[in-house]
């Protein structure tokens, strides 16, 4: 589909660039390589005379020549540049791979050390709830000790206060050799030397200044252009391989 007077139009233009645009009734014949211009011929009596002048025919050849190889330099420039962008896309996917596993490698690396942080952890509890479970014990078996000797001294001293206080001569007389073999057995027993002496638990901490300069997980690398001729980020799989040996040696330490 054309819009109407379309040819008509391109026509005219074809017959307006066959004129002088200074002289319109003029075509033009000559090509001035002075001027760069096409003129006709009162152009040429009047303007051009001194300049060097060709019939227009003559010099297009040549131009056509000149405008051919022009455009040969520039369809092999497209080429180029065509092929930079299709490797700066490459390069691009490339690279973003590459921050892509360093991401992923990254994470696992944390989680890692999550995992070793947290085994650490469960150690610690556990090892404390041993402790307290085996003090716990033993202050229960000391205070159970504690506990029957003073319910037999207390049963000594209100038998012991109830003859003294209701029991007839012949009771005092009969019971108070028993009593007082009793009651040195009970002071012969000294049940205060049982004592229970718990622990003196403290937990001692990380240095976190040390942990922090092991850089548990790793370290990302960046090359520049002039080392590698594209930016990549590169994630040392040794780096955390021995930063995990250090973690783990450090806190069991």
């Amino acid at each position: 589909m054309r819009p109407l007077g379309a040819e008509l139009e391109q026509e005219l233009l074809k017959v307006r660039g066959s004129y002088c645009y200074k002289h319109e009734d003029k075509q033009v014949q000559l090509y001035c390589h002075d001027c760069n211009e096409n003129i006709c011929v009162l152009c040429f009596a009047v303007k051009h005379r001194q300049h060097q002048t060709v019939e227009i025919p003559e010099v297009a050849e040549k131009l056509r020549s000149k405008i051919d190889g022009d455009d040969n330099l520039v369809l092999s420039g497209m080429n180029a540049v065509r092929q930079r962008s299709d490797k700066a896309k490459d390069d691009l996917e490339k690279f973003l791979s590459q921050v892509e596993t360093a991401e992923k490698i990254v994470v696992e690396a944390g989680e890692a050390t999550k995992r070793l942080v947290d085994r650490q952890v469960n150690e610690c509890l556990l090892e404390l709830q041993s402790i307290k479970t085996e003090s716990t014990k033993q202050a229960k078996i000391v205070r159970d000790q504690l506990q029957l000797a003073l319910v037999v001294m207390e049963s000594f001293h209100t038998y012991s206060r109830e003859l003294l206080d209701k029991g007839r001569p012949n009771d005092v007389t009969r019971a108070a050799v028993e009593l007082h073999k009793r009651a040195t057995e009970l002071m012969n027993n000294d049940v205060t030397s049982v004592q229970y002496r718990p622990p003196h638990v403290t937990f001692l901490p990380a240095d976190v200044t040390q942990v922090k300069c092991l850089r548990l997980i790793g370290n990302v690398a960046v090359a520049t252009e002039k080392q590698s001729g594209i930016q990549i980020i590169v994630f040392y799989r040794a780096v955390l391989i021995r930063c995990m040996i250090i973690l783990h040696e450090y806190l069991v330490m």
